[in-house]
């Protein structure tokens, strides 16, 4: 190990332009997850009643900030994914680094874990950038942290590079370097795991459901029924994996159809892709449909809360100050702009990693005469064809549950349509997916050059 960290680092000093470019994202991506860790280190160390400057008074009890903390924490799981997308990224002269290596005698295992530890070095400079901005932050907000909070920032700064290695030796499984410079992927998945989940989601909601139905309807809820929490979870994941098991069956069937009945250039080299490997854009698009599911749902459910607030407060039967509640919303919303976010730049890094890797195929396709603008159209498509009826079920999907919530919020009398608003969701998620996807294509220009042929 210790030879492969020095490799590792030998190799990170010798990057070249662009090179760096992705080490520059890997570092990004670190950052975010450091900071995201940090805050919610900060919030886990403090105990009891304590009264901030700042949030309204949510983050005073012990019950909002465990939420809070849950939110950050869900919200490093596509960060985790961006990272693991950063470390595919392929260049020609990472090709042949891998190559010489093999060469010299190391086993794809360990070419994958040098290239693994090039990625946690990268996470180590995010880490600490983060954690450099983040404890003066802390000293202006805080005047004399505990012990604990300490320890916990201690933890997250070391915590971030060794989960980034994790992410990057998870997304490089499958892959294996030959020593002539090649690279290749492990048969592609079928669709048993979303369909897996899909089943779990499906008994979950089956299950919790009645009882927090009963629950509600009874009007004396305990304390501790966890039924309206694990329903709606059930719920989420039931839509999300239907969702990508929908984009990956899907792809194959418009591959197989559009390959035997087009005629355009573009679609015929899409269809061809998409028939090749349809689950590779599930895996891409996995998490552009749980943002999309959460925020169709978020919005419906918001509306709800809204008008319910509105009537407390003009019955004068709130609790606590009305910013209370809408600075709780406001965050709930941030975090989920921040996750569509990461997920459309992981989207956009994606699309460089799909024209790196297959890099051979464009060559030899522009040097067969098939122009340029034809293999834009069809990376654009390659996008496009399999999303689109996977957002629309995960926009139907969040759709349902903020109707749910409204009909069980007012008793199942009368059930409140959830807002119009809700239906921009799938639409903006979609046009903003396209658009990332469409930022790849200026390396476009560059993977297809003629005197790459030298080594396809």
């Amino acid at each position: 190990m210790r030879t492969d960290l020095r490799l590792a680092w030998l190799l990170v000093r010798g990057s070249d332009r662009q090179e760096w470019w992705r080490i520059a994202l890997t570092a990004a991506g670190a950052a975010g997850a450091a900071a995201l860790g940090l805050a919610a280190a900060v919030l886990a160390s403090v105990r009891g009643h304590y009264s901030f400057s700042f949030g309204s008074g949510l983050f005073d009890n012990p019950g909002e900030r465990s939420g809070a903390i849950l939110t950050l924490l869900l919200l490093l799981v596509p960060v985790l994914g961006f990272l693991g997308q950063c470390t595919r990224i392929g260049a020609v002269h990472r090709d042949r680094r891998a190559a010489a290596l093999r060469l010299a005698g190391a086993e794809p295992a360990r070419v994958r874990r040098i290239t693994a530890l090039e990625t946690g070095l990268a996470c180590l400079l995010g880490s600490l950038l983060a954690t450099a901005v983040s404890v003066p932050l802390l000293l202006t907000l805080w005047s004399a942290p505990t012990a604990l909070t300490w320890a916990g920032l201690a933890l997250v700064a070391v915590g971030v590079p060794v989960l980034g290695t994790a992410a990057a030796v998870l997304a490089l499984r499958r892959v294996v370097a030959s020593p002539l410079g090649r690279l290749r992927r492990g048969v592609p998945r079928s669709g048993r795991g979303p369909g897996l989940l899909f089943l779990a989601g499906l008994l979950l909601v089956v299950v919790a459901g009645p009882l927090a139905v009963a629950s509600t309807f009874s009007g004396t809820p305990g304390p501790h029924d966890v039924s309206p929490a694990l329903t709606v979870f059930g719920a989420v994941s039931a839509v999300g994996a239907g969702a990508v098991w929908l984009t990956g069956a899907l792809a194959g069937l418009t591959g197989r159809l559009l390959a035997a009945r087009t005629d355009s250039p573009a679609v015929l080299i899409a269809a061809e892709r998409l028939r090749d490997d349809p689950w590779a854009a599930a895996r891409t698009h996995a998490a552009v449909l749980l943002v999309t599911v959460v925020g169709t749902g978020f919005v419906g459910v918001r509306q709800v809360l809204l008008a319910d607030l509105a009537e407390s407060r003009r019955t004068g039967g709130l609790a606590a100050d009305l910013s209370f509640y809408t600075t709780g919303l406001d965050l709930t919303a941030a975090a989920i702009g921040l996750g569509l976010v990461i997920v459309l730049v992981a989207l956009g890094v994606g699309a460089a990693e799909s024209l790196a890797t297959r890099r051979r195929a464009l060559v030899a396709q522009t040097a067969a005469g098939v122009p340029r603008r034809v293999l834009g159209r069809a990376l654009l498509l390659e996008t496009a064809l399999p999303l689109a009826p996977a957002v629309l079920v995960a926009g139907l999907g969040g759709m349902a549950i903020g109707v749910g919530y409204a009909s069980i919020a007012a008793g199942g009398s009368v059930v409140r349509a959830a807002s119009y608003a809700a239906l921009l969701v799938p639409a903006g998620v979609y046009a903003a997916c396209l658009l990332a996807a469409a930022a790849g294509l200026p390396l476009l220009r560059r993977s297809v050059r003629p005197g790459e042929l030298r080594y396809a």
